[in-house]
């Protein structure tokens, strides 16, 4: 149990996950880690080098939040990803419209605040459409198609959807068993496929990228659910992760904290309102990419190029938070940190987002080449 006051616990857990998120919009910055442009480059050029730094990300995530949750530091369980509730229907039309967005708004969230910092403000713009989306989605106008059409479609899975839970209930055995052999196996698997290429081995960026993404969410992890975790709050005698949004155990996501992040600017003397986890990974971002792209020289004023740029920003922005949300997720929050978990939904929401943007990529290349 952690004894200290709640207040200082709050303060110690945004600190440090706006340290974490610094080091990842700075690296973020310096190693282009676009999980948009990962998708592009594959799809348009069949080059899979930053597909492969994604995909290190992820391996590193898995090996490090199981070793945590083996070891007893964590419990994975108590996040929002491998509940029992499977909403298959949200994860894929969720994922699949977040894809579509992300490829129309140049970036994803994580890539959206990196933008940012480095002056880009298109990039403005799409934070606040996404932020407003996101938000219509949660408690607004959205938020009743996503609750009453998308989440009835769903599976409910006794003792979670992880993967380690699902094959012990299925083939036998001790969930620790399971979880230490996918681990190893997934994210053994996914590290060897990123090094078994050359020109990735090459590349110290690509390393340094996946490495230390992947890093980040597992610190994520430990902030949350080891510095923030109080067994027993004060106020409702209940366990408790502090300074979350979503009162339970979080690592790193960049849609709900974009809503999350305009709702505490817009009620700032609301002293209800604090920052939380996710507010603070958000500006975390943007200012170690901002100090990245300052101590290089590479800051530069960036704006739309005409009317047609604006409009594909805007629809991008307005799906990213609508299909982040419904996913509960988007390529950091469910690509990395859910996939993490080794929750099916997360796997589900991955594989949806890369459809989403392919399909997206292959629409675009279609329509550039009909008008030329």
């Amino acid at each position: 149990m952690n004894e200290a006051n709640p207040a200082q616990i709050a303060s110690l857990v945004t600190w440090s996950a706006f340290a974490l998120a610094f080091v990842f919009g700075a690296v973020g910055n310096k190693t282009n880690f676009c999980t948009m442009g990962a998708v592009s480059d594959w799809v348009n050029m069949g080059d899979k080098s930053r597909l492969r730094m994604w995909l290190l990300a992820i391996g590193v995530a898995i090996l490090g939040a199981n070793a945590l949750h083996l070891a007893g530091v964590v419990d994975l369980s108590k996040s929002i990803y491998p509940g029992p509730n499977l909403m298959w229907l949200s994860y894929l039309v969720g994922g699949f419209l977040f894809g579509v967005g992300m490829t129309l708004a140049s970036g994803c969230g994580s890539k959206t605040l990196i933008r940012i910092g480095g002056g880009n403000l298109k990039s403005v713009v799409v934070f606040i459409v996404a932020g407003i989306a996101a938000y219509m989605t949660l408690r607004g106008l959205f938020g009743a198609f996503r609750a009453n059409v998308l989440e009835q479609a769903a599976v409910t899975l006794a003792g979670g959807q992880d993967l380690p839970s699902m094959l012990a209930r299925a083939a036998g055995g001790d969930k620790k068993t399971w979880i230490l052999a996918l681990s190893l196996v997934i994210g053994g698997g996914l590290i060897a496929y990123a090094y078994a290429a050359k020109d990735f081995r090459a590349s110290f960026d690509y390393t340094l990228g996946g490495v230390v993404t992947g890093l980040v969410v597992v610190g994520g992890w430990y902030i949350s659910g080891r510095l923030g975790y109080i067994a027993e709050d004060p106020n409702t005698l209940q366990e408790a992760f502090v300074a979350t949004n979503t009162g339970r155990m979080e690592a790193f996501s960049f849609i709900a904290p974009l809503a999350f992040s305009l709702e505490y600017l817009m009620l700032w003397t609301d002293k209800t309102k604090i920052i939380t986890y996710g507010i603070a990974s958000a500006g975390g971002v943007i200012a170690g990419s901002a100090a990245w792209a300052l101590a290089t020289r590479s800051f530069a004023w960036e704006g739309f190029r005409d009317a047609e740029d604006t409009a594909s920003h805007l629809v991008g922005a307005v799906l990213m938070g609508f299909g982040g949300i419904t996913a509960l997720g988007c390529t950091i929050g469910q690509g990395i940190s859910g996939f993490s978990t080794l929750a099916l939904g997360s796997i589900l929401t991955f594989l949806a987002i890369v459809a989403g943007a392919a399909a997206t990529m292959k629409w675009q290349y279609w329509r550039m080449t009909r008008e030329g």
